[in-house]
C-alpha cells in the first residue's frame, strides 16, 4: 500500500458569499471559488495540470467539461464525481497526484440549489425503494428513526441533542459567512416545533447557493508557496451499499470501519486531533461520528455534548464554522476550508488556539446518509 502521508498539500482554499444568487449559475459560482482559491494559493491557471468537479445533485450539472471550458483549463488530467463531497474530491486528488497523473489539482464545488429550488424531498439509502413506500422521502425520516434507535439503546435526550445545534450557532455568530447567526439557546431549540419527530428545525441542514473550491499539490511544489501548507497525513473508507442488509444500519456502524483504518494507517487517535469536523446533514451524524470515531465510547455522545466539550472554549472543538446546520449546506466543502483556515491560523473571533497556537492536528469525516463515508486527517506538520 502507497504511504501518502504528507505526499501532498492543500495550498489554497476559496469561498463564495452563501446564500441565495439568483441569475448565477452553479458552474459560474463554482469557477468563482476557482478563482478565489488559486489566488489564496498565489497561482495562475497555467500552473494547474488537473481538474476535480462535483457534479450537483440529481442533475448533469458541475461536469469537468462544463467548468474546464468555463475556467479556461485545460488540464492534462481531469475527473466528475456523481458525489464528490470534500473527502471524496480530496482522496481522489491525492490518489492522482501520488501516482503521476498530474502535480496541482484544483477542486471546485458549486451550486445554486437554493435559487433553483431544488427538490430534496426523495428517499435515501441503499433501500430508498422501500423508503418510499414508508414515507420517508428524505433523509430527516431515517435520521429521526437513527436517534430513536439511539435513545432506545442509550437512553439519550432530545436536549442532549440539541447540544450539536446550539453549539454550532455559537460557533456561527462568529463567522461572517454563516447564514445561520442568531442566537440559539436550548430552551429555544426545545420550544422549536418538531418537523419529523423528535428532531426539530435546527437539527436540519439549511439549503443553500455558493462555491467552494481547494488546491491540491505535490509536498515538493507546496513548500514554495506563500502560506503553509496542509498537509494529508491519512484517508480512508468505506461503502455501506447493501443498504439495510447491513446489521443496525440506522446506526451506521460501517463509519468504525472508516475510523480504525484511518487511526491505524496514520499512527494517530482521537486524542491526537486538536479540531473536529463531521459533515452534518442533520445533527444525528455529529451525535453518530464522535462514537464511531472513538471521540466518545458508544452510548456516551449525548453527555458528552450535554458538557460542552464541542462549544467554543471546549475540549474538543467540533465545526467551528458552524456546519452545514448554521454556515451552509455544501455537502462538507466549507468544513475542509474551515479546517485549512484554522490550522493556518486564519479564523479571528472563532479561531482555536492550543497553549497559545494555532492547532495542529484536524480530523474531517464526511458520509453520503447511508451509502458511504470517508474521513481525513489533516496538520501543517509532515
Amino acid at each position: 500500500m502507497t504511504d501518502i502521508r504528507g505526499a501532498t498539500a492543500i495550498v489554497g482554499v476559496g469561498t463564495t458569499e452563501q446564500g441565495q444568487f439568483p441569475g448565477l449559475s452553479a458552474n459560474e459560482i463554482a469557477v468563482d471559488a476557482i478563482e478565489l482559491a488559486l489566488a489564496d494559493a498565489g497561482l495562475e491557471k497555467s500552473d494547474v495540470d488537473g481538474l476535480i468537479t462535483c457534479q450537483n445533485l440529481r442533475s448533469h450539472i458541475g461536469t469537468d467539461e462544463q467548468i474546464g471550458l468555463l475556467a479556461g483549463l485545460n488540464p492534462k488530467y481531469s475527473a466528475t464525481l456523481d458525489y464528490g463531497t470534500g473527502n471524496f474530491s480530496l482522496h481522489l486528488a491525492v490518489m492522482a497526484i501520488t501516482c503521476g497523473l498530474a502535480e496541482t489539482i484544483v477542486l471546485c464545488y458549486g451550486t445554486n440549489q437554493r435559487s433553483a429550488k431544488v427538490d430534496f424531498g426523495v428517499a435515501v439509502g441503499g433501500a430508498a425503494n422501500f423508503g418510499t413506500v414508508a414515507g420517508l422521502v428524505h433523509v430527516a425520516g431515517p435520521a429521526a428513526m437513527a436517534f430513536k434507535r439511539h435513545q432506545h439503546l442509550y437512553g439519550t435526550t432530545e436536549e442532549q441533542l440539541g447540544w450539536v445545534s446550539v453549539a454550532q450557532r455559537e460557533w456561527a455568530q462568529r463567522n461572517p459567512l454563516a447564514i445561520f447567526r442568531k442566537e440559539l439557546t436550548i430552551d429555544d431549540y426545545l420550544a422549536s416545533p418538531y418537523l419529523v419527530e423528535p428532531l426539530r428545525r435546527p437539527d436540519l441542514t439549511m439549503i443553500s447557493d455558493g462555491g467552494a473550491a481547494i488546491v491540491v499539490t505535490s509536498a515538493a511544489k507546496a513548500a514554495d508557496r506563500p502560506k503553509a501548507p496542509v498537509y494529508v497525513l491519512g484517508m480512508a473508507e468505506q461503502t455501506a451499499l447493501r443498504g439495510d442488509q447491513n446489521p443496525d444500519n440506522l446506526l451506521r456502524p460501517w463509519l468504525g470501519d472508516v475510523a480504525s483504518r484511518l487511526w491505524s494507517g496514520s499512527g494517530l487517535g482521537p486524542q491526537d486531533v486538536d479540531l473536529l469536523y463531521i459533515q452534518d446533514a442533520t445533527s444525528v451524524w455529529v451525535l453518530q461520528m464522535l462514537e464511531w470515531y472513538g471521540f466518545c465510547k458508544p452510548g456516551e455522545a449525548g453527555p458528552f455534548l450535554a458538557e460542552g466539550h464541542t462549544r467554543p472554549g471546549g475540549s474538543l472543538p467540533v465545526n467551528t464554522n458552524g456546519g452545514q446546520l448554521a454556515e451552509s449546506y455544501m455537502w462538507g466543502w466549507l468544513h475542509l476550508c474551515e479546517a485549512v483556515r484554522q490550522l493556518r491560523g486564519e479564523c479571528g473571533d472563532r479561531q482555536v488556539a492550543t497553549n497559545g497556537k494555532a492547532p495542529e492536528i484536524a480530523v474531517d469525516c464526511s458520509s453520503h446518509d447511508f451509502l458511504k463515508g470517508a474521513a481525513s486527517i489533516l496538520s501543517t506538520h509532515r
